[in-house]
């Protein structure tokens, strides 16, 4: 019997303590080691005994929850699942604390819709266990990561001769979870300015794939945003799903443009890393490339074999750079991948794949 997962919900709201402790309690797997109404009494409790997981609200009184984290992570890094609002001001700052160390973020429940909550549950347990298995690290308090040495491949693309010979241009369809906002950071802010078309399904609540689309569309030379119905995918930009709807890759001609709809919850995830991996299977075959990144479950994974069996190069990340070795395990096992390779060498790899 594998031992339950103890968990420590930080929320001021008793209302949504109660909701989490109903919803966290539901799954067999997860115990309930205790609530706290603030930072201090967290802790305190903290101190009397260590949980495995901490669901922490992005804003409370006497100290807001990205302090709090930051705490933690530089004296006891304990997973933490970040708790917010839907709010655009809630989701900046949530993004903010996967910065600071936070595994994941999950939407705050929203009482008294049905199949929000039927649903939620399902993500919000899925979501506690995959920060279980994540591994954590000491953030000290203050210090900026310092940018990756790149080289100038990630600015240009080496010159081929046949650049106009292929009718359709290449697609990289990518797919994370756990660990993941980290990860596409560090692949598309290695992408050249000409980098082929990107189309992304990270697992995220609706309206923080816009924020954190945002934030990388500063920091990366190519353009990063969050994809609406139809946007075409084209050379230079990066589209991310939006949290809640799922995207599919469709092709009109030699155009590949993204659809994007609403749907049951495919592997458990809505967006699904499978439902697009497919459509890239179905739609662009050999002129695809699948990337499978960071994440717990097996979400991806038979897409992926889908896209091989198509014709397309596909790699997954390996153990020694994921946060949770979930995702890419199930590819790597179902023979989907052609490479596996460390994420500091997926973006070169998958440049050299579309030349």
């Amino acid at each position: 019997m594998n031992k339950k997962i103890r968990v420590l919900i930080v929320d001021d709201s008793a209302v949504v303590r109660q909701a989490l402790t109903e919803i966290l309690s539901s799954d067999p797997q997860i115990d309930i080691l205790g609530t706290a109404s603030d930072p201090f009494i967290a802790a305190q409790k903290i101190r009397e005994e260590v949980p495995d997981v901490i669901t922490l609200d992005v804003e409370m009184p006497r100290m807001d929850g990205i302090t709090f984290l930051q705490k933690i992570m530089s004296q006891h890094p304990i997973p933490v699942v970040m708790c917010s609002s839907l709010t655009e001001e809630g989701s900046e700052t949530a993004l903010k604390a996967l910065e600071y160390g936070a595994v994941e973020i999950i939407q705050k429940p929203r009482l008294g819709v049905k199949q929000f909550l039927e649903e939620s549950k399902v993500i919000i347990c899925d979501t506690v266990k995959a920060a279980s298995q994540a591994r954590v690290k000491r953030i000290s308090p203050g210090v900026k990561k310092v940018a990756p040495k790149l080289t100038a491949d990630a600015v240009i693309a080496k010159p081929t001769g046949n650049a106009m010979i292929q009718t359709t241009e290449k697609v990289v369809i990518v797919g994370a979870s756990t660990g993941g906002t980290e990860a596409l950071r560090v692949f598309l802010e290695a992408m050249p300015l000409d980098a082929p078309g990107i189309v992304i399904v990270q697992h995220m609540p609706e309206h923080f794939t816009r924020s954190f689309a945002a934030r990388l569309d500063k920091i990366c030379r190519i353009s990063v945003k969050e994809a609406e119905n139809n946007d075409t995918v084209v050379r230079g930009r990066a589209l991310i799903a939006p949290g809640n709807d799922h995207a599919l890759l469709k092709r009109s001609g030699a155009r590949y443009y993204v659809e994007i709809k609403d749907g049951p919850l495919v592997s458990r995830h809505r967006p699904s890393v499978d439902v697009l991996f497919r459509s890239a299977a179905r739609y662009a075959g050999k002129n695809a490339v699948g990337v499978i990144m960071t994440g717990m479950g097996d979400d991806g994974a038979k897409g992926l074999l889908e896209m091989k069996e198509a014709g397309a190069a596909t790699i997954a990340q390996d153990e020694q750079s994921c946060v949770v070795f979930g995702m890419p395990k199930e590819a790597i096992k179902l023979g989907a991948a052609n490479r596996v390779l460390s994420l500091e060498s997926i973006a070169g790899a998958v440049v050299k794949e579309c030349q």
